[in-house]
């Protein structure tokens, strides 16, 4: 297949870009670069640096293309609460433009990765994808709109169109910001390095984490699978993990002494969040192959930036804002 990925130089993208590049398939990619690290894609990859609300430039990314994973987001929880227009013009509005340009020049489906946030606090668990949304921050309205622009633009124009409600993904060249960081690379950065690990709350809400390997394999088939059209579909691994838990394991896999600090005045985000994921086993044939104590083996092992953290001093001034409370 001839495939753009929009944000396919960013964590998720670049894994997806080189899987399905290795398997033989065309791929382009449009990412402005903000927030991504080119140098881990594989070098015959085309890379054009632009913003998905560029009309002319998706004119002459999409020509030829036959599916689009729309990757290209801004996606800091903390950001959207202060700037919340910039995340409706780049989120919304990126979203919509590229939709009309996939419809313009004939593109056959488009894959949106979506979030799990869009649920926000729910009565029962684990959630199904029929689940009424309660999107808290700015970052997850963006990401209902942009769900809900696909559906309709991709019924009126004819293309194909699926959502993948993506959980908590981690995995080797997740970055880690100065702040607001992911919460798997902020906790394992900070067990090795000998820094306490700020918890807020007890430390008993739950999320659900799930290997980038695995996330991968859902985009796959989700560019081919049958049944599919106007789809919104659970992507994680169907567990739920406590943050004293996860703490705990990275000290089983890091072989360090973990230093749980708890901020018990704040308890930001849902206490407990899973994914149903019978859809995704019913329409795509996903079956998470890897375990949390196996991920973060993966992690620990293939992600130089942990081997370059346990030789630097302790980052006890590292704070993850929001990273905790909300998933990613």
């Amino acid at each position: 297949m001839r495939i753009l990925i929009t944000g396919g130089a960013g964590f998720i993208g670049g894994h997806l870009a080189n899987r399905l590049f290795e398997a033989g398939h065309s791929v382009r990619i449009l990412d402005d670069l903000r927030s991504a690290d080119p140098s881990r894609l594989h070098p015959a990859i085309y890379l054009k640096r632009g913003d998905t609300r560029d009309v002319p430039t998706l004119w002459t990314v999409l020509q030829g293309v036959d599916v689009v994973f729309h990757l290209a987001a801004l996606v800091s929880l903390p950001a959207s609460v202060l700037y919340p227009g910039d995340y409706n013009s780049v989120n919304v509005g990126g979203t919509v433009a590229l939709l009309e340009a996939c419809r313009d020049v004939g593109v056959g489906r488009v894959v949106l990765a979506s979030s799990a946030t869009v649920y926000g606090d729910q009565t029962s668990q684990p959630v199904s994808e029929s689940a009424p949304v309660h999107p808290e921050v700015p970052y997850a309205v963006s990401k209902v709109a942009a769900e809900h622009y696909l559906f309709s633009l991709g019924l009126l124009a004819g293309f194909e169109s699926v959502s993948l409600r993506i959980f908590n993904a981690y995995g080797p060249g997740q970055l880690l910001p100065p702040t607001h960081a992911p919460v798997i690379p902020y906790m394992m950065s900070q067990v090795i390095q000998g820094g306490s690990v700020i918890i807020y709350g007890d430390g008993h809400q739950t999320r659900d984490f799930v290997y980038i390997d695995d996330v991968v394999d859902s985009l796959v088939a989700a560019a081919s699978a049958k049944a599919v059209d106007q789809q919104i579909i659970n992507i994680g691994r169907g567990v739920e993990t406590s943050m004293n838990a996860l703490v705990a394991e990275i000290g089983e896999v890091t072989g360090k002494t973990p230093r749980p600090l708890h901020n018990r005045e704040i308890d930001r985000g849902v206490r407990r969040l899973v994914a149903d994921i019978s859809r995704a086993g019913q329409l795509l044939g996903y079956r998470p192959q890897v375990s949390l104590q196996e991920g973060l083996q993966k992690l620990y092992k293939f992600d130089p930036l942990f081997h370059r953290a346990s030789m630097q001093p302790p980052a006890h001034t590292h704070l993850p804002g929001f990273a905790i409370g909300y998933p990613h």
